[in-house]
C-alpha cells in the first residue's frame, strides 16, 4: 500500500491531477462561500443535477469525451434550469425550495435516461462516461487538468477583484442598490460563476456530490471566523484539502470513486470545525459554560460567606449590647 502510494504521488501525471483537484477545491470553496451566505445552498445541488443532460447531449452531438464540450453543454443546461426555477417561482405560488426540488428531479431524471441510452448505444467512446455520476479525478487528461486549473484561477481572480461588490450584494442588496451598484448584474454573475464551478467540479467529484464541495467547506469555515475575507480564504483551503485528500485516496485504492471520498474528507473537516472551532465549536461552548458555572458557584459561595460573616457580626454586636 505504501509503495503504491509513493509511486502514485511521484508520477508526474498524478501530480498534475493533484494540482487540478487542489485548484478545483480552492475555487469551489471560494464560490461556495457566497452561495452559502446568500442562502442558496440547494441551488448548487440543483445546478449539478441539471448539468447531466447537457453533458449527455454534448456527447450525443459530438461523439467524443471533451471536458470543454461537456462544460459548454452543462452551462447551457444549468442556465435553462435556472430560468426554469425563476419562472416557477415568479409565475406560480410555488416557493423556491419546492421549485429547486422539481427542477433537480426533472433534469436529473432526463440525464439518467440519456446516460442509459448512451451506454446501450454501442458507441465505444462512451466508456467512462458514467464516471461523471460519482467522479473520477484519475481519469482526467492533462488538457482537462489545464482547463480545470485555468477556470478555477479565473473564478478566484474575479472574486478577488469584485470582493466588495459581492460582499454588499450578499449581505445587503438594498443598501448596494442605493449606492448605485447593479445588484441584478452581480447576482447573475455570481450565479454564472456557481454554474461554472459546478460544471468544472463534475469531472472530479461527480454530478451527485459536487454541491457538497461547494457548501461544506464554506460551512466549516464559518465556524472559525466572523470576518468574510478570512472565511473565504479558509473555505478555499478546506476545499483544496478535501479535493487533494479525495484524489489521493481514490487514486491509491482501486475502484473507489473520487466524489464520495472527497465529500467524506470535507465532512471530516466540517466535524472538526463543529467540535474544535474557537468561539462557536462545541468544545469551546462547553468550556465557556463550565467556566460560567464555576464563576456563578464562586460568586454564590462568596455571597454565602459574606452572609455568614454578617450574621456572626450581628450576633456579636447583640451580645455586647446585652452585656452592657
Amino acid at each position: 500500500m505504501l509503495l503504491t502510494f509513493i509511486n502514485w504521488i511521484t508520477d508526474p501525471n498524478m501530480q498534475w491531477i493533484l494540482m487540478g483537484s487542489l485548484l478545483l477545491g480552492l475555487g469551489s470553496g471560494v464560490i461556495g462561500s457566497f452561495t452559502f451566505l446568500r442562502k442558496q445552498s440547494l441551488l448548487g445541488d440543483a445546478l449539478a443535477h441539471a448539468a447531466l443532460p447537457g453533458i449527455c447531449i454534448a456527447f450525443m452531438l459530438t461523439g467524443v469525451k471533451s471536458i470543454g464540450l461537456f462544460m459548454l453543454g452543462a452551462i447551457v443546461s444549468g442556465m435553462l434550469a435556472t430560468f426554469g426555477i425563476h419562472a416557477i417561482t415568479r409565475y406560480s405560488r410555488i416557493k423556491q425550495d419546492a421549485a429547486l426540488g422539481i427542477v433537480l428531479s426533472v433534469f436529473f431524471g432526463i440525464g439518467v435516461v440519456m446516460m442509459t441510452k448512451i451506454q446501450h448505444s454501442g458507441n465505444g467512446n462512451q466508456s467512462g462516461l458514467d464516471k461523471y455520476m460519482f467522479g473520477q479525478a484519475a481519469s482526467m487528461m492533462l488538457s482537462d487538468v489545464y482547463l480545470v486549473g485555468i477556470v478555477s484561477l479565473i473564478l478566484i481572480a474575479v472574486c478577488t477583484l469584485l470582493f466588495k461588490e459581492f460582499k454588499l450584494v450578499s449581505f445587503d442588496p438594498g443598501f448596494a442598490r442605493g449606492m448605485g451598484i447593479k445588484v441584478g448584474l452581480f447576482e447573475q454573475l455570481l450565479l454564472l460563476m456557481t454554474v461554472i464551478a459546478v460544471v468544472v467540479g463534475i469531472q472530479a467529484v461527480g454530478v451527485v456530490l459536487v454541491a457538497a464541495l461547494l457548501i461544506t467547506p464554506a460551512v466549516a469555515a464559518r465556524y472559525w471566523t466572523y470576518a468574510l475575507g478570512v472565511m473565504i480564504v479558509l473555505a478555499g483551503v478546506f476545499g483544496a484539502l478535501s479535493g487533494v485528500t479525495g484524489t489521493l485516496i481514490s487514486g491509491t485504492l482501486s475502484n473507489l470513486p473520487t466524489g464520495p471520498v472527497t465529500v467524506l474528507a470535507a465532512t471530516s473537516l466540517f466535524l472538526v470545525s463543529v467540535v474544535f472551532a474557537p468561539g462557536r465549536g462545541l468544545a469551546s461552548k462547553l468550556l465557556r459554560r463550565i467556566r460560567q458555572r464555576n464563576e456563578v458557584r464562586r460568586g454564590f459561595e462568596t455571597v454565602v460567606m459574606d452572609g455568614e460573616r454578617a450574621v456572626i457580626s450581628n450576633r456579636a454586636h447583640a451580645a455586647e449590647r446585652s452585656g452592657d
